[in-house]
């Protein structure tokens, strides 16, 4: 049974409480703020948190480019954390967003936008925006 973690609401505890995984990773969802949409999924390593909460701008860890990801540095559709929360074992986080565009490369609003009907079939219903 994982162990919960237990804040002491300390300065930068929160890099010893998390459980990354053996890479230095944690799983991130990214939601959006009012709507309580979850937009995509994503990695962070210590310096992505780290500099998430610095700037106020998602920062990931991108497993295929081996580095860190500030999103939107390159399509301009930016997200700005308005709160990083993590769940009660510290195995995933929640970065709580403002994201006026895409959040998907496919510019779709959502990177969940293939619904599984129950015969198994596939169907992308969501429309691009971007």
């Amino acid at each position: 049974m994982p162990k919960d973690i237990a804040p002491l609401e300390r300065p930068d505890e929160a890099f010893a409480l998390l459980a990354w995984d053996r890479d230095g990773l944690v799983p991130v969802v990214a939601q959006q703020h009012d709507s309580g949409e979850v937009l995509m999924v994503a990695y962070a390593d210590r310096e992505a948190l780290r500099q998430t909460l610095a700037t106020g701008q998602a920062t990931y860890f991108s497993r295929s480019r081996g580095g860190l990801w500030v999103k939107g540095e390159t399509s301009g559709y930016r997200q700005r954390v308005l709160e990083v929360r993590t769940d009660c074992d510290g195995d995933c986080l929640l970065y709580r967003i403002d994201a006026p565009g895409p959040a998907c490369h496919q510019l779709r609003r959502s990177c969940f936008s293939n619904r599984i009907d129950r015969d198994g079939s596939v169907h992308c219903d969501r429309p691009k925006i971007g």
